[in-house]
């Protein structure tokens, strides 16, 4: 089966999940005895993986790193259990995958965000059927930006990399495809710590809405 590939990021991508990531985090914090963070920290930690988040976290807080382990396991417990409480779909996230499904398109979602806690936020927002397949940064060996991340995803689902296509908002995304040799679209509204429009791109979209036409005009087609 090689019908065209959407191989999507989910956080900054799909889902504003910054806020629950946020409480979860704090809540570690503060069983910690440590001061909380905002909104813009986490959301400039956001993107390498939970480990590296909350390593951060650790250090912006003045908390001891020699504890990763333990806040790291703490957290992922705190967040899987709350994970849609406060996150939210982009504008026409829902619509447009729907959209594209119907016009015949695969979809995927390939995140450095560990499997559980994907699923967890996947199945909460009620979007778990409109996927072929996930792979969460704990998945694989190796997580973005190896573009092995995203091409073991692609050989999984019987795709090529002619037919596939990577859907994101950040560094990690455009390395991931780049190296992979795939087409890139990228969100500028996301959690790039750069600006978008310096990632080499295909496309660049300010609305999640545009993807369907963005697809056409690339010739990326089912």
């Amino acid at each position: 089966m090689n019908r065209c590939l959407l191989v999507f990021d989910l956080d900054g991508t799909l889902v504003d999940s910054v806020p629950d990531l946020r409480a979860a985090l704090n809540e570690m914090l503060r069983e910690r005895g440590r001061p909380p963070l905002t909104l813009p920290q986490v959301k400039g930690m956001i993107g390498d993986g939970a480990p590296a988040m909350v390593s951060r976290a650790l250090a912006a807080s003045g908390a001891a790193r020699s504890d990763a382990a333990g806040a790291l396991a703490r957290f992922l417990e705190i967040y899987e259990a709350n994970a849609v409480r406060l996150s939210r779909l982009y504008p026409d996230v829902r619509k447009t995958l729907y959209e594209l499904r119907q016009r015949g398109y695969r979809t995927a979602i390939c995140t450095n965000k560990p499997q559980r806690a994907t699923i967890a936020v996947v199945e909460g927002l009620g979007l778990l059927q409109l996927f072929d397949g996930i792979a969460g940064g704990d998945r694989f060996a190796v997580r973005k930006p190896d573009p092995g991340h995203v091409l073991r995803l692609i050989g999984e689902l019987g795709a090529r990399r002619d037919t596939s296509v990577m859907i994101g908002d950040n560094e990690n995304d455009a390395a991931a495809a780049h190296g992979a040799g795939i087409p890139l679209v990228l969100m500028r509204y996301g959690y790039a710590r750069v600006d978008p429009a310096s990632l080499a791109a295909d496309a660049l979209l300010d609305h999640f809405g545009e993807l369907p036409e963005v697809l056409e005009r690339l010739r990326l087609v089912p």
